[in-house]
């Protein structure tokens, strides 16, 4: 328990699934960019996971299932066996320091730019064109236009992410998150402004969660149903992917997960703070919540003190923390005993920047008393 009665309840033990948390602080997929331009984890991201293993559970940062999919610098990956080698310390680490981890397997659709692709464009539901720029290693650059994935294709993109699914496997993980969220593949044939389609993925509601479906139901033919997890922003603009009827397709997407008995659903909310767009736009999760009977998982700009409120107003039954525990190592510890967080210095730069500095420097609370 707590020192603060009032967080009590985030220090119960929960089953996400196959998962036995100790706790319902949750660490959030976060994009660090500290593996290798060839995608490979490094010898750092064992000590960074390691340091956040006291999380109820470790959600990785967004990791590519294919080269296709994957258009951020330095981002981890799970389609070669170089990659899933330089996964199996990671996992190790955590599991040794007692945590638990899974994989977030990620496909970003048209938010990849040509130059991850040798000039190729990039696939999504439609052809239709990102707003914005992509950061890329050449800097900020603008979207180009996608290619509509054709009817041939689609077995292909399912079978990355299966092999992505048995790599993770290989490499110790103890499940897999599916990343169908904030305007990335999955996400971009969910919402009607970027699915223009009129074939069997497209149009109606049943249509546009197909690959939702499919490519949930190939992560469970690896892990088995409890071992997979899927996360969704049922919110307004995300990336420039939107809809105009949102309760009806994430109320259908969130039939479709209740059908599969995934392990656990996470959320994604739009915060004050919210990096992917509206933040002025109904929520979804009552409605989700109605149709979704397994642990549902909240996340976006939360405090201890607002999560344990959800918590105790039944909205979660865990909550996951992002940026709190980019500065916090500790933040399981801290809200614990009530301690004040440390803040993110020299934010966005050390999020994404290589090295030590701003990833694993951060003390902990003990560390922070000793020298003190």
């Amino acid at each position: 328990m707590s020192e603060n009665p009032a967080h009590d309840s985030l220090f119960q033990p929960i089953q996400l699934g196959a998962i036995a948390a100790p706790n319902r602080i949750v660490m959030a997929p976060l994009t660090r960019g500290r593996a290798t331009d060839d995608h490979v984890p490094t010898a750092i991201m064992v000590e960074y996971y390691r340091q956040r293993a006291t999380a109820g559970l470790i959600i990785t940062e967004a990791t590519g299932i294919s080269q296709e999919g994957l258009g951020w610098p330095n981002a981890p990956g799970l389609w070669t066996a170089a990659q899933t080698e330089a996964w199996k310390p990671v996992t190790a680490a955590v599991h040794a320091a007692g945590g638990r981890i899974i994989a977030q397997l990620w496909h970003m659709g048209r938010i990849v730019h040509p130059d991850f692709l040798g000039g190729e464009p990039p696939v999504s539901a439609s052809a239709t064109t990102a707003p914005g720029q992509a950061h890329t290693a050449r800097g900020k650059q603008d979207y180009v236009a996608a290619r509509a994935l054709p009817l041939d294709e689609f077995p292909r993109l399912l079978d990355d992410y299966e092999r992505a699914a048995r790599n993770a496997k290989a490499a110790g993980f103890d499940g897999v998150q599916l990343h169908a969220a904030n305007g990335y593949l999955i996400d971009q044939f969910l919402r009607d402004s970027t699915n223009l389609r009129d074939d069997t993925y497209g149009g109606s509601v049943e249509n546009r969660t197909r690959l939702l479906r499919e490519a949930t139901e190939r992560l469970i033919s690896v892990w088995g149903a409890d071992r997979v997890s899927v996360r969704l922003s049922p919110n307004g603009d995300s990336q420039g992917t939107d809809d105009s009827d949102p309760a009806s397709i994430f109320g259908e997407a969130a039939k479709v997960l209740q059908a599969l008995n995934i392990g656990f659903l996470e959320l994604r909310q739009p915060g004050p703070d919210g990096t992917f767009g509206q933040t002025d736009v109904p929520q979804q999760d009552g409605l989700i919540r109605s149709i979704f009977t397994g642990p549902l998982v909240l996340n976006s700009d939360y405090t201890p003190d607002d999560a344990a409120a959800d918590f105790a107003a039944g909205r979660a039954d865990a909550i996951s923390f992002g940026r709190p525990f980019i500065s916090n190592p500790d933040l399981v510890e801290r809200i614990r005993v009530g301690a004040t967080l440390a803040p993110n210095t020299n934010v966005p730069q050390s999020w994404y920047f290589p090295g030590e500095a701003g990833y694993t420097d951060y003390p902990t609370l003990a560390e922070t008393k000793a020298l003190a």
